[in-house]
């Protein structure tokens, strides 16, 4: 028996006009599809009619299925002999656990084929006219997880200040921590910061205020997940040539 090829597919931040002509293509003729939470209900509705969805979806100290689990899932399908689409809410290979699975498949001897996808951040800075990068204010742009194991211990020294952007994913449930952190080094409690929540969706929203009214934000206004938190002085910044970018990306 043939055996088929995990694809691990970036889903983008959400809105399906996003998707890599690749990855539509994929979705559109995949019979199976492993699919994480964070995938917009929108971009599943383009699966053909009879394809074979699967959830693994994963909430905070919550699996549907422990990564070991998902590993196995994909491989036992390729060598079955289906093809199977592994589709990722923003990029496999950013935060997505797309490098674990691919070595999975590698060492099972299962083909294995990667479609990059919009990364949540750039998505988000897309939508809200939020530049990562200005020549005034960053030049630098970090990316850190802040839902996982030995946050504290973490060093995140140098990551966010002046000439730089820190963006959080998955930092909604730990911001009290991330803020007690970031101040710890050093960062100053008025620091800019926005909390963008469901980016490139209908019901986005952005919050703005300083790291040290982080956790209160978070908590005031029920941010749920998906959302990424943005620090440093581009958050601050209302050049009206963004806003317009924005305006005209999420028409």
């Amino acid at each position: 028996m043939k055996t088929g090829t995990i694809h691990l597919v970036g889903a983008g931040p959400g809105d399906p006009d996003l998707l890599t002509l690749r990855a539509a293509r994929l979705i559109e003729s995949a019979s199976l599809i492993v699919h994480d939470g964070l995938v917009d209900p929108a971009i599943l509705a383009l699966a053909r009619p009879g394809a074979r969805l699967v959830s693994v979806a994963k909430q905070r100290s919550k699996h549907t299925l422990p990564q070991e689990d998902i590993n196995a899932l994909l491989v036992r399908e390729a060598r079955a002999g289906r093809d199977v689409v592994r589709l990722k809410g923003g990029d496999p290979f950013i935060f997505g656990r797309g490098g674990e699975e691919m070595e999975a498949a590698q060492a099972a001897g299962v083909a294995c084929k990667v479609v990059p996808g919009i990364t949540a951040a750039n998505g988000a800075a897309a939508a809200t006219g939020i530049a990562l990068t200005h020549r005034e204010d960053a030049s630098i742009v970090s990316f850190v997880a802040g839902q996982c194991k030995g946050l504290s211990d973490q060093d995140w020294a140098g990551l966010a200040g002046k000439g730089r952007t820190l963006v959080i994913y998955m930092g909604v449930k730990t911001a009290p921590q991330i803020a007690e952190k970031l101040m710890g080094d050093g960062l100053a409690p008025d620091m800019p910061v926005a909390v963008i929540e469901k980016a490139c969706r209908a019901d986005m929203r952005v919050l703005r205020g300083p790291l040290a009214g982080l956790p209160e934000l978070v908590e005031r206004e029920g941010v749920q997940s998906p959302a990424l938190i943005v620090i440093g002085h581009v958050t601050a910044r209302t050049d009206t040539a963004l806003a317009q970018l924005a305006k005209e990306t999420a028409q």
